[in-house]
């Protein structure tokens, strides 16, 4: 699993929600024969009362869980992460199952969340 946030002390709350939220993703998966999903969450109980969480799976089942504060350009971020994504595990070093520890990844994951992708 790879986590990462722009405002670290939220970060217990965040993997809280990040795990509701992938709970929910896991079960429309069964729901729908692991069909291609991406529907908005509910939105969260404690400290992101103003956030929403959405959830992406791939082909390969690979899911991706983003939770943010408005709903505008969803998709748009969920194909960058899918790009940056296939990019790092495409990488001849990246060892399949094991966490993705590529620094460049994780510059590119933070300049997309901050907006300048």
């Amino acid at each position: 699993m790879y986590l990462t946030t722009s405002d670290m002390e939220q970060e217990l709350d965040l993997q809280y929600h990040v795990h509701a939220a992938l709970d929910v993703v896991e079960e429309k998966c069964l729901i729908e024969n692991h069909k291609m999903y991406a529907q908005r969450g509910a939105k969260a109980n404690r400290c992101f009362l103003s956030a929403f969480s959405y959830g992406f799976v791939t082909n390969s089942r690979v899911k991706f869980i983003v939770v943010i504060d408005s709903e505008n350009e969803v998709r748009a971020t969920f194909r960058n992460l899918h790009i940056l994504y296939t990019d790092a595990v495409c990488n001849p070093f990246y060892i399949p199952g094991e966490s993705l520890t590529f620094k460049k990844f994780d510059r590119a994951v933070q300049k997309l969340m901050s907006g300048n992708a």
